[in-house]
């Protein structure tokens, strides 16, 4: 079991996203798991130490690995720490995705239609 180093999830924290940090920081995780940076059994560093690595609160990264937790991605083990419970579907990533698209978005003004229009103009 490999411990990935925190440094993964730093470009991936936004200052001026208008999200909650522990938001933030949930999705970089669950991106990093999607994109294959963080594997199955793999070892996160402690609450602490991404915390001091990130400039946040402790509490902050808990209520994200809490998240986590929920989403069955990560497993909390007593005397083992946080580790990867699977991989992030594509699917997950996906909407996660999306999520933060329609989001800024919505910082431009732009609407669900607007949004629909554009990616049908992709397409």
């Amino acid at each position: 079991m490999a411990m990935v180093p925190a440094a993964i999830i730093l470009p991936h924290l936004d200052p001026n996203d208008a999200r909650p940090l522990h938001e933030q920081v949930a999705s970089a995780i669950r991106r990093a798991i999607g994109e294959g940076s963080y594997m199955q059994g793999d070892r996160l560093p402690s609450a602490r130490d991404l915390a001091d690595t990130l400039g946040i609160n402790a509490n902050t990264v808990l209520r994200a690995l809490r998240v986590l937790r929920d989403e069955r991605l990560l497993e909390f083990r007593r005397g083992r720490g946080v580790s990867v419970a699977r991989h992030a579907d594509g699917r997950a990533l996906l909407r996660e995705r999306a999520r933060e698209f329609l989001k800024e978005s919505q910082r431009y003004g732009y609407g669900l239609e607007d949004v629909i229009a554009l990616l049908r103009e992709l397409a």
